[in-house]
């Protein structure tokens, strides 16, 4: 997303990344254990909060890191904007353990309402942690949701790569973090009734697991039974490669030369060591 021209070492940009990342799923999972569990907002107030989740995550951890907060972000940083395959798989732990990290703190924290609300841990409240088909109620199919989260990648990182490419209309440094923030806003009211919108493997892998570990016998397979872990992993990366060819091949080679900062290449402005 925003990105630093300062190196500043791996170790501190997998830091700026764990952290992000739990800012992220400390607003997300809080806001969806809230309605779910207490009844207090609704669908509109899940997609607000995850998107300012979004936001003020990156301004955690934009000036250290670039801020992915996000596997399916950073892989396609790698493909198409030179970003080093060598920090892919730490990067994605990072954004992984901070987001089980962050889920751990809200199942502690609402550990009551959500045993008073689903005293069996069941699916009736798993969507709190990860998501499932349909949103674990409406008629929607395992291919369905792997459709879902390909077609909702591809929107999310394209419009990244809109956002933060210089050479376009970018916002700037200081407020692209609050139009990401809207896009996963738009992305949640528009995609949300398929799969609720991982577009993140580790937003999603990461509470599941804690979710898991926490008493949801169940968080690893959806409504029907079949295991659906996979899916909220595999259809974001297919999702994201799709979405960044997308820019690069029908937007950005056709962007007019700028003067030679706005012309960096995107490699450039990524954190190294």
């Amino acid at each position: 997303m925003v990105r630093s021209l300062k190196a500043r070492g791996l170790a501190g940009e997998l830091a700026a990344e764990f952290v992000g990342t739990m800012i992220l799923i400390l607003f997300g999972c809080g806001v969806v254990a809230q309605v779910v569990a207490a009844g207090i907002g609704d669908h509109d107030s899940i997609a607000w909060a995850w998107g300012l989740g979004v936001t003020l995550g990156v301004y955690v951890a934009s000036r250290i890191s670039g801020a992915h907060l996000n596997p399916a972000v950073t892989i396609a940083l790698a493909v198409f904007k030179g970003f080093e395959w060598r920090k892919v798989a730490p990067y994605a732990l990072a954004q992984t353990a901070g987001a089980f990290l962050a889920a751990m703190l809200v199942r502690w924290n609402y550990t009551e309402v959500l045993n008073a609300k689903d005293p069996g841990l069941t699916i009736k409240t798993q969507g709190v942690f990860s998501t499932l088909p349909g949103n674990g109620t409406l008629p929607v199919g395992d291919w369905g949701a792997f459709r879902d989260q390909i077609i909702g990648t591809a929107i999310l990182v394209l419009v990244i790569f809109a956002i933060t490419d210089l050479r376009n209309t970018s916002p700037g440094a200081n407020l692209a973090p609050v139009v990401v923030g809207f896009l996963v806003v738009a992305i949640g009211m528009a995609w949300g009734t398929n799969a609720g919108y991982a577009i993140n493997p580790a937003r999603d892998f990461g509470p599941r697991l804690a979710s898991w570990l926490t008493g949801y016998d169940t968080a690893f397979t959806d409504q029907y039974g079949f295991p659906y872990w996979w899916i909220p992993i595999v259809a974001p990366i297919v999702g994201a490669v799709i979405g960044g060819a997308i820019y690069k091949y029908l937007i950005e080679r056709h962007l007019p030369a700028g003067d030679p900062l706005d012309a960096m290449p995107a490699k450039d402005l990524e954190p190294a060591n």
